[in-house]
């Protein structure tokens, strides 16, 4: 269920999810931070093989959603790991108030029990979302949510694989679909983000609904995001 992505960070595909009848790819990262504890981004669904090898690896203490998009399996999360924090995005807490968040996740990481070992960035001035993107500095792994997306265009038939085309989701490469470029309405907030990000020196980009970047991942990311910056 969990596989080596570097020492100290594993990544593990989840279920599909079905969002107006379009099958998204899951996808989550472990981080074993220098205390031992694990940082679990992006939480997929949890099941008894996951918990067993999750469980291996230490003692889960932070729960990170990345976007209040990906909020679907935080509760059995939560359930299964009481002691663990769980950690608000931009939007999250309105969007489930049934769930009992312990902080939010802040434009940087100074003040997070994380900050030596795991950077972010506010990805700002979207009407759909703000999502957080972190980055794993001792990996140099970059974790996208929402914003690069890549499905496969064999598993959409009709009138979705055309949306789907349209909404730049099926192409050669991971990129931002098109709703969420047209969603960016500050883009100058966008581009200050940009530059904190394409600034870390990435080697991998790792994201929930495509498959890894593996190498060259600062090159990449220059190149998916030059829409923003034209």
């Amino acid at each position: 269920m969990l596989q080596l992505l570097d020492d100290n960070i594993w990544t593990a595909a989840g279920p599909q999810v079905a969002v107006l009848g379009f099958g998204y790819p899951t996808r989550m990262a472990a981080i074993r931070l220098k205390d031992g504890d694990l940082f679990i981004w992006s939480p997929t669904q949890l099941n008894p093989e996951l918990r067993a090898a999750v469980d291996a690896l230490g003692p889960v203490r932070h729960l990170v959603s990345p976007t209040a998009m990906h909020n679907l399996f935080l509760a059995e999360w939560q359930a299964a790991y009481p002691q663990a924090r769980l950690y608000a995005p931009p939007g999250l807490r309105q969007r489930r108030p049934d769930l009992a968040f312990d902080a939010d996740l802040e434009d940087g990481a100074m003040g997070h029990p994380w900050a030596d070992e795991i950077d972010q960035v506010q990805f700002a001035g979207n009407k759909i979302a703000v999502e957080v993107v972190v980055f794993h500095k001792a990996s140099r792994t970059v974790l996208f949510a929402d914003l690069l997306q890549q499905l496969d265009p064999a598993s959409l038939k009709g009138w979705r694989k055309l949306i789907a085309r349209l909404d730049l989701m099926t192409g050669p490469e991971p990129q931002t679909p098109r709703k969420f470029r047209l969603a960016f309405t500050d883009r100058q907030a966008a581009r200050a983000a940009l530059a904190r990000i394409t600034a870390w020196p990435a080697r991998r980009v790792l994201m929930a609904h495509a498959p890894p970047v593996l190498e060259d991942g600062q090159t990449f990311l220059t190149r998916a995001f030059a829409w923003l910056r034209g």
